[in-house]
């Protein structure tokens, strides 16, 4: 390849600009700010760690999607992590607690030998 093709392409892109993101992400009732870090339900704040509100960040942005044990330990824990896939299965169970149990939902489902997926209420 040509670097001056490769350098011409790359400001190109950085022209072009990132097609802008939601600020807020929205599915159902839940709501979740990235910038403040603020989550809602129904207009309640709930508190999250870290871990818990990486993982919620992204089950949002792939809403209704069914998503692997692997996926998400690829997307929300440090590459470096070497424990087993069963500590998705406690945070799922920890976010579940927190955003569906208070307000007699289920939008955070278990699909069968595949993985997870959140869904509108």
């Amino acid at each position: 390849f040509s670097f001056l093709v490769l350098v011409a392409r790359l400001r190109a892109l950085i022209r072009r600009g990132a097609p802008e993101r939601p600020v807020t992400l929205v599915v159902g009732s839940l709501r979740l700010d990235p910038t403040t870090r603020r989550v809602t339900r129904n207009g309640q704040d709930l508190s999250l760690t870290a871990r818990e509100f990486g993982l919620l960040v992204y089950l949002m942005r792939k809403p209704d999607e069914v998503l692997s044990k692997a996926q998400i330990l690829d997307n929300v824990w440090d590459p470096e992590f070497r424990g087993g896939d069963n500590v998705v299965e406690v945070y799922i169970g920890y976010l579940r607690r927190k955003i569906d149990e208070p307000f007699g939902l289920n939008s955070l489902r278990t699909v069968r030998g595949m993985g997870y997926r959140l869904s509108a209420d």
